[in-house]
């Protein structure tokens, strides 16, 4: 696979240079920058730079010493104001793909070290301990000394992460660990590993105590748990079930919960759809009556229990429901005069069909995937909804992926006169 002389002219939705070379050729090129000219050997439309021939002024020297090896990161290499246009404009662009007109905010920008919850993964091996990243498009495991991403307690800890790993590693099978940075410590949820014996049960939560983590489990088992891990929903304080999802930031949570609390406001009884542990639903109750309804039991155990110990909220509801399977229809949505849902990257297709032929007023669509969420609010405008906001929030910083949050309005449907 010998190097040619690509122009790199754009950038791609996965943040690789688009490319061309002479003879008109077209691949993809990671670690380019748009205007850029580089020697790559390609092969299959994917291509690896080797040299860079002319340089981008918005290229800029990377944070991380081990960018271009994690497959963690994608962009350190841009200068932050492209960065964050290219970002903003791959929603505008989705978006206007549907036919959608919208108002998009400014970026909602990220931080460096921000990042309160990362998945490592780990093996052992003839040669020693791989504990770190997946490189890009590969299970090859990058073992990392630090990461700019990641809260700075997390990083601080990977040197006892490595220890409790070591103590728990049996074979050379790979498997991962989901750590959280709580208000009491480290969460550590290690996944994929073969039953443990007595022996290393003991270890592992020896070293816990130890490291002074907060939590240990392990494939949802709580071995160990000297401190509950705690994070906070506003003022309601929240233990989360083993490896439960959690927002990757708390800046970014919080930016998102005030905007969906305020488009919310005034409403007396509102559904928290797909609900999680409660990141919406217990901020809302400070307001209104809230329905969540979630489809995994731990979490929404973890919700109740937040409501049940918190002060001053109003009566929130648990629902553990398949909204893929058995989204609420349009005529239970009549009991709420607002909702908010937050689905997986696969976005609420059939929830949004309900949705669109309710009469709530007010809905909040966040969603960690441009693309299901054109298409989620493409069937709510074509329902009669109007879209009033878009905010783009840059959650994972340096990577392709955006969050964004949508906020709409129905127009109440005039009443029928009477006749006397």
């Amino acid at each position: 696979m010998s190097a040619t002389r690509w122009s790199i002219h754009d950038m791609g939705d996965k943040g690789d240079g688009l490319a061309r070379d002479t003879s008109g050729n077209r691949a993809f090129i990671p670690f380019t920058l748009p205007g850029e000219t580089v020697n790559a050997a390609v092969s299959n439309g994917r291509g690896e730079p080797i040299a860079i021939l002319e340089k981008s002024d918005e290229r800029v020297a990377p944070p991380c010493p081990h960018f271009t090896d994690c497959g963690g990161c994608a962009l350190q290499h841009w200068q932050k104001p492209a960065y964050e246009s290219w970002k903003r404009q791959k929603l505008i662009d989705v978006l206007a793909a549907r036919g959608i007109e919208a108002e998009v905010g400014p970026l909602v920008p990220s931080a460096e070290h921000a990042r309160r919850r990362v998945t490592l993964s780990a093996r052992r091996t003839e040669a020693g301990l791989l504990l770190g990243y997946h490189a890009a498009l590969s299970n090859r495991i990058v073992p990392i000394e630090s990461c700019v991403i990641a809260d700075r307690a997390i990083v601080d800890a990977l040197p006892h992460l490595r220890q409790l790993v070591l103590l728990l590693a049996q074979d050379s099978k790979p498997f991962s660990l989901v750590v959280t940075a709580s208000r009491t410590g480290l969460d550590i949820a290690i996944s994929g590993l073969p039953a443990l014996s007595g022996a290393r049960r003991q270890a592992a939560a020896d070293f816990t105590l130890k490291a002074r983590f907060a939590r240990l489990s392990v494939d949802g088992e709580i071995l160990i748990e000297p401190q509950k891990p705690i994070v906070a929903f506003g003022a309601v304080e929240v233990t989360p079930p083993p490896g439960g999802f959690l927002q990757a930031t708390t800046e970014a949570e919080e930016t998102m919960a005030t905007v969906v609390t305020e488009h919310l406001r005034g409403a007396k009884n509102v559904a928290d759809l797909f609900a999680g542990c409660g990141t919406f639903a217990l901020r809302l109750a400070r307001f209104a009556t809230v329905h969540a309804v979630e489809g995994d039991a731990p979490s929404l155990a973890a919700l109740d229990r937040g409501f049940r110990f918190g002060d001053k909220l109003k009566r929130v509801t648990t629902e553990k429901r398949d909204l893929f399977e058995r989204p609420l229809t349009w005529k239970e949505l009549k009991a709420f005069d607002g909702v908010v849902f937050d689905p997986p990257r696969a976005g609420a297709e059939a929830q949004c069909r309900q949705l669109a032929k309710s009469d709530v007023p007010k809905v909040a669509a966040v969603s960690c995937n441009p693309t299901t969420l054109a298409r989620d609010l493409a069937i709510l405008i074509e329902g009669g909804y109007r879209l009033k906001s878009v905010m783009p929030v840059d959650q994972f910083l340096w990577s392709p992926h955006l969050e964004a949050v949508a906020l709409l309005e129905k127009p109440g449907r005039p009443r029928r006169r009477s006749l006397r």
